[in-house]
């Protein structure tokens, strides 16, 4: 039988998780950490979903969300993270709205729901990649496929969701549930930004800190916060 140590009473127990850190392996600290959802712009990618013509009037908060996204995008070129946009079946769809600002990227056309299929190449030549940053439509249905695909991979994935909408709020809020409940982290635009830059010694500091100082649009999650939905 296995005996007790004075300075790690639980060193015997076959559970990580009752093992005190002093007590974790070295691979079980790691999991350790990057079960805590951190975003690095080494690490990270941010994945640009479906925002396209044809979505315009039919997506609740449509503008609010591009307007979010874009905010996304433009810290990403400043902190070097790559980005990747896609869009389901233009020829019927329309091209990707122009306010998102994502000129000098190639949008990538697909009709799978998820993007991972589509940008299976991209994702394997990043093997240092941990973290995918996501926004777009539907939250239901592209967005969601799209992070269990992510997930299944080994990558955490982040929602930004006040980038992420869908045609009701019923599907928008259950789907976001759902993501959390797989394991996907659910985060705000400016909470991103801050963990990507980190220190306000940042050297662009001063340009993010221009662009998080603009209102951000109400994209309707405020209900969230005012005990009106159930699922959170």
């Amino acid at each position: 039988m296995p005996t007790l140590d004075g300075n790690c009473r639980m060193c015997w127990t076959p559970s990580l998780l009752s093992l005190p850190p002093a007590c974790l392996p070295l691979e079980g600290m790691a999991a350790a950490r990057t079960s805590l959802g951190r975003v690095l712009p080494g690490s990270s990618i941010l994945f640009l979903c479906d925002m396209q013509e044809r979505f315009r009037h039919s997506i609740v908060y449509f503008p609010q969300i591009v307007s979010v996204a874009a905010r996304m995008l433009r810290v990403a070129r400043l902190l070097q993270v790559p980005a990747l946009l896609t869009e389901q079946y233009p020829q019927g769809l329309g091209p990707t709205v122009p306010e998102l600002g994502a000129e000098g990227l190639q949008p990538v056309s697909k009709t799978c729901f998820s993007m991972v299929p589509t940008l299976q190449r991209e994702l394997d030549s990043r093997p240092q990649l941990q973290s995918v940053l996501l926004c777009g439509i539907e939250a239901q249905v592209c967005i969601l496929h799209t992070t269990l695909d992510l997930l299944e991979r080994g990558l955490q994935v982040h929602i930004v969701v006040d980038a992420c909408s869908s045609r009701s709020q019923v599907d928008r809020l259950t789907a976001l549930a759902r993501m959390r409940q797989s394991g996907a982290f659910l985060s705000t635009s400016e909470g991103l930004i801050m963990q990507l830059v980190r220190d306000a010694a940042h050297p662009k500091f001063r340009e993010i800190q221009k662009i998080i100082k603009e209102p951000v649009p109400d994209s309707g999650l405020l209900g969230l916060f005012q005990g009106q939905n159930p699922l959170f």
